[in-house]
């Protein structure tokens, strides 16, 4: 089916899109509009037409949308959406190699890490089954994306994954073209870092029923900000809408992407003063950080079938088949960036006699997810019923060996690296770390009710069952060294209830109670005996309201937020270990706005911002990497053919870190070619840079060095920094 808001006389319906575009990622439902059946366009003389973030009217919790039009004309086509999402308020994001160059290696919603908030692709959760976190390179480009709602609660019952308690990401993938359309795009700039593709778009086929498919091919080349971090990186996107019949429609989607990538683990002080912010890698291969042996081989691919229908009598069913997989071969020195006190250059073929040599680690991670998502809804004379399930079952196998760098990866048995646990004969006779594979089940049912005892009001109590079961088979476990399989399941009933009301056509009002859940990572349980951990899930009980206002010239949002946080898992990462400390409770508090306002003549300014805390109960200190405050403010010009816009970003004090506050600005200038010839269509060529002011001061602590095992307290912080100021041109033609 196809909506349009043309000619509507409705002076809200630039926001009304939005809003409509994204109601079913804000209520966590899957619907038609989640694989872009749904056309329209925005009002381009209203707010919501330019606005960076914005609240939908129909929100039950706090929400950000980043429209489509605000990603493609603000951000490099390197980019992911950790970027496209870090001017929302309570969020942000550091890309340590430049924009898209490199994982993210920090995403902060309210102070929550990845790994304790939700990411979905049109509506299908992914993720690690063995930590739930993301890799923000591994999949989708910013060519590919559709609009992006950022949702800083855990959502409605119907909202599905393993770890949505800290909020959800829902990633939209871009609607096929209604017109026939050739789009070449090519990108250059900073660090020799070059982007192009091709996007072939069918059009409306009318023989086939209005058949819709899109096919975008891109390439990426970079030398990346970081010294020795280069990124090569190749993506496929395939999307195809079939309607059958005038109430149903079939979408297909498919991903493959593959990425080469050089990486660090961060640098210490000494060596961001001596060396300077950008210092990442060497090219000394005597020195465990020679960029030779640091690099990751990632391929990736996701596929869903989504079968959505409406039925009379307000019968509407939405099934969705999915597979997708992460295949990553890394290579690393023991401890990059060590230091003058780092691990020794010493290896050993024996288990006793040590020799020079480079040790390092080749490891294995490599996943495949099937799953399923059914939503049934049934509209009833008091409101409507909603009904649903999702499962998912991951296959992980994980490898882990310690190698001498230097001699064509030979195995390494050094004591000191803890490789040579098992007698001879075993596997760790091989320099074996870990060995094993887990398969992860997660199970979701859930039911809603959305009661509307007046028209303006909705009341929606739910609960979703959240259950899943991990199995581990080991070979070599990561503690013991020896063959070990254990079982952890864990379960948890998780109400909610949402109160909507619309206290005019413009105006809403939310009030939202919900429990969180996430099930202990799979990390927490390699010691001796898995069974001895005793960590329980982390829960949460969240408490927020807010408001949303809407005018075709204004956008004006606020809310507060209150979260009881139980059996809070802290960790802590040393080289590549990473040590788990549980903190009890914690309490969450906030304080979160954001609003847009067109000036005339094209001219609109925006601003948001964020008051936080995150505190351990009983007097304890601040929770790490949690900002004291964040906020953005920006001016844009969207006017006959020009776009400009220059935004900055305040990230404050991370008192747990003791990390200072810092503030960038980065700035976007467009002009759609289309003006001057009717030879193309939407064509524009554009410049893009990041951190115009070039702050490049420490921004994240990226862990400890792994330090000499024979020198006591041998091991030191790495941190990550701001890249320096960066700059694209690039140049997109529709034909």
């Amino acid at each position: 089916m196809k909506h349009s808001l043309y000619g509507t006389s409705s002076v809200f319906a630039g926001a009304a899109f939005v809003s409509a575009l994204l109601s079913s990622a804000a209520w966590g439902q899957t619907s038609p509009i989640e694989t872009i059946t749904v056309t329209g366009h925005l009002e381009r003389d209203t707010a919501a037409a330019v606005a960076p973030t914005s609240a939908p009217l129909d929100a039950v919790e706090p929400t950000s949308v980043i429209s489509q039009d605000f990603i493609e004309k603000n951000l490099p086509l390197s980019t992911n959406y950790d970027e496209a999402i870090k001017f929302s308020p309570s969020v942000f994001d550091t890309a340590p190699n430049g924009p898209g160059l490199a994982e993210s290696q920090n995403i902060s919603i309210r102070g929550f890490q990845d790994g304790q908030f939700n990411v979905t692709f049109d509506g299908i959760p992914w993720g690690d089954s063995n930590d739930f976190t993301h890799h923000t390179t591994s999949y989708f480009m910013a060519h590919d994306l559709g609009a992006i709602s950022v949702d800083r609660g855990p959502g409605t019952a119907a909202t599905i994954g393993d770890a949505t308690f800290g909020g959800s990401i829902y990633i939209l993938s871009k609607a096929p073209a209604d017109d026939m359309t050739v789009n070449p795009y090519v990108s250059y700039g900073s660090y020799d870092t070059l982007n192009y593709g091709l996007e072939l778009d069918s059009g409306t086929i009318d023989s086939t029923g209005g058949t819709r498919i899109t096919l975008d091919a891109q390439g990426l080349q970079s030398s990346g900000y970081l010294t020795n971090e280069g990124q090569n990186r190749k993506n496929v996107f395939f999307k195809v809408v079939q309607p059958l019949g005038e109430n149903t429609t079939l979408a297909f989607v498919a991903m493959y992407n593959h990425i080469h990538q050089h990486i660090s683990l961060g640098a210490t002080a000494s060596q961001i003063a001596q060396f300077g912010p950008d210092y990442g890698l060497s090219k000394d291969p005597t020195n465990q950080n020679y960029f030779g042996y640091n690099y990751d081989s990632i391929a990736t691919d996701f596929e869903y079938f989504d079968l959505a229908s409406q039925f009379g009598d307000g019968w509407s069913l939405d099934t969705k088949l999915y597979t997708y997989a992460y295949y990553h071969a890394g290579y690393n020195g023991e401890d990059p960036n060590g230091g003058p006190n780092g691990y020794p250059n010493v290896v050993s073929f024996d288990g006793v006699t040590e020799v020079p040599g480079v040790p390092g680690q080749v490891l294995q991670n490599s996943y495949r997810s099937f799953g399923t998502i059914t939503r049934l809804s049934k509209k009833v004379m008091f409101g409507e019923i909603k009904a649903g399930f999702w499962y998912d079952q991951q296959f992980n196998a994980r490898h882990l060996v310690e190698v001498d760098m230097s001699d064509n990866l030979a195995p390494n048995l050094d004591p000191l690296t803890g490789a040579a646990y098992g007698p001879l004969g075993s596997q760790n006779q091989f320099g074996i770390d870990r060995q094993l594979t887990q398969t992860l089940q997660t199970a979701q049912p859930y039911v809603q009710v959305d009661w509307q005892p007046i028209d303006a009001l909705t009341l929606s109590p739910g609960v979703r069952y959240s259950y899943f079961v991990r199995d581990v088979h080991a070979l070599v476990n990561v503690k013991t060294g020896a063959p070990q399989d254990y079982r952890q399941s864990f379960g948890s009933l998780l109400p909610s209830f949402e109160a909507h009301y619309m206290i005019s056509d413009g105006w809403s009002a939310y009030a939202q109670a919900a429990r969180g859940f996430l099930a202990p990572n799979e990390n927490y349980f390699n010691r001796n005996d898995p069974g001895s951990s005793h960590f329980s899930p982390e829960t949460t009980w969240n408490y927020q309201a807010g408001t949303s206002y809407q005018m075709s010239n204004l956008l004006l949002s606020g809310d507060v937020y209150y979260i009881d946080f139980t059996n809070f898992i802290q960790a802590t990462h040393v080289g590549g270990n990473t040590i788990f400390t549980n903190l009890g409770g914690v309490t969450y508090k906030g304080v979160e706005g954001e609003a847009t306002y067109m000036l005339g003549e094209g001219f609109s300014i925006y601003a948001n911002g964020s008051l936080n805390s995150a505190k351990q109960n009983g007097g304890g200190g601040w929770i790490s990497n949690t900002p004291e405050d964040t906020w953005s403010l920006g001016g844009i010009y969207s006017n006959d053919g020009l776009y400009g816009s220059i935004i900055g970003k305040y990230v404050g004090a991370r008192v747990g870190d003791g990390l200072d506050p810092f503030f960038t600005v980065d700035m976007s200038v467009g002009y759609n070619l289309a003006n001057l010839t009717d030879a193309v269509k939407d064509s524009w060529l554009e410049v893009k840079v990041n951190n115009l002011t070039d702050v490049t001061k420490v921004v994240n602590i990226a862990g400890s060095t792994v330090g000499n095992p024979n020198i006591a307290n041998s091991s030191e912080n790495l941190y990550w920094t701001q890249p320096g100021r960066s700059v694209f041109v690039s140049l997109s033609i529709k034909m």
